[in-house]
């Protein structure tokens, strides 16, 4: 069974001198019956449709099915390709792949919910990004999607990973957690380093709502991928430097539930409060939107 208390789970890893995704992988095993090569055969596969849905709308514009939004990823990635960004390699390459996995779920296209479709972008990108920019390996990338699930595992148990019932803070705040811990790893963090990371981009959306314009997953949910991996990689570079979060992971877990909890039902993806009622939210989701993203 899956410890679900990070004390105990740390514990548990220095005393058998593993690390979290050889952890995860291991209860994956043992709970479905599956052979190791058979698990990291599926991750790999997932790892492919998140090169590619990072990577397609950065190439060429793609617009949404609603036709609300599109064609951002494409932008971004010309300006950045320009060396005009004002952020560093790794961050904006990753800023690129998280708008991309985003405008490719929005356009109906496929993608990998890590852990939602609403928030797809921020795992792939923090990984890839990261990847790409130190030169780590397929194995690296596949081992860091493992740790990223068992981050997903914990919030999923102790609390929720649905906007529906935590807002945004839950959906998002949960990718960029687990994008956080994978990175940690990934760069040679130990899984105690991992849960640092995890525990400081929950922190930094705790209180996040769930507002969609037109109840479409575009706006805001698109941009909020983003940042998202910003938040991720930022998480993961403190807690490699040996910054700590004062408060416990599963305690922030334990905490973004309760907020979710006590939020109101107009802001949990409901579109009846925040920016989907704001007077350009209405008239997006009425139809009066000129093909243009606002």
């Amino acid at each position: 069974m899956f410890i679900l208390d990070t004390e105990n789970l740390i514990n548990t890893l220095k005393e058998n001198n593993q690390t979290l995704w050889e952890y995860a992988l291991n209860q994956e095993m043992e709970r479905s019956g599956r052979t190791r090569e058979e698990l990291r055969e599926q991750m790999d596969q997932s790892l492919s449709v998140m090169e590619r849905s990072a990577q397609k709308a950065r190439k060429e514009p793609v617009r949404s099915v609603s036709g609300l939004t599109g064609g951002n990823a494409c932008l971004y990635e010309q300006y950045r390709q320009e060396g005009k960004s004002l952020l560093g390699e790794v961050a904006s390459l990753a800023v690129g792949m998280a708008l991309s996995c985003s405008e490719i779920n929005a356009s109906m296209q496929c993608i990998v919910a890590c852990p939602t479709a609403g928030s797809c972008g921020i795992v792939p990108a923090a990984v890839l990004a990261c990847a790409q920019s130190r030169g780590l390996d397929r194995e690296c990338m596949v081992n860091a999607l493992f740790t990223a699930s068992a981050i997903g595992i914990i919030i999923g148990s102790r609390a929720t990973v649905s906007g529906a019932e935590g807002g945004c803070q839950a959906e998002c705040g949960a990718a960029a957690a687990m994008g956080a811990a994978a990175v940690t790893e990934m760069l040679g963090g130990s899984p105690e380093a991992a849960f640092h990371a995890a525990a400081m981009a929950l922190k930094n959306v705790l209180g996040l709502t769930c507002d969609p314009v037109a109840g479409l997953v575009e706006i805001p949910c698109i941009k909020r991928n983003a940042s998202g991996a910003m938040n991720a990689l930022l998480s993961a570079d403190l807690a490699l430097a040996g910054v700590k979060s004062y408060i416990p992971f599963d305690e922030v877990v334990d905490a973004m539930y309760a907020i979710g909890k006590a939020m109101p039902q107009s802001v949990r993806e409901t579109a009846k409060g925040g920016l989907a009622v704001t007077p350009t939210g209405m008239r997006l989701r009425h139809g009066n939107n000129k093909g243009e993203e606002k």
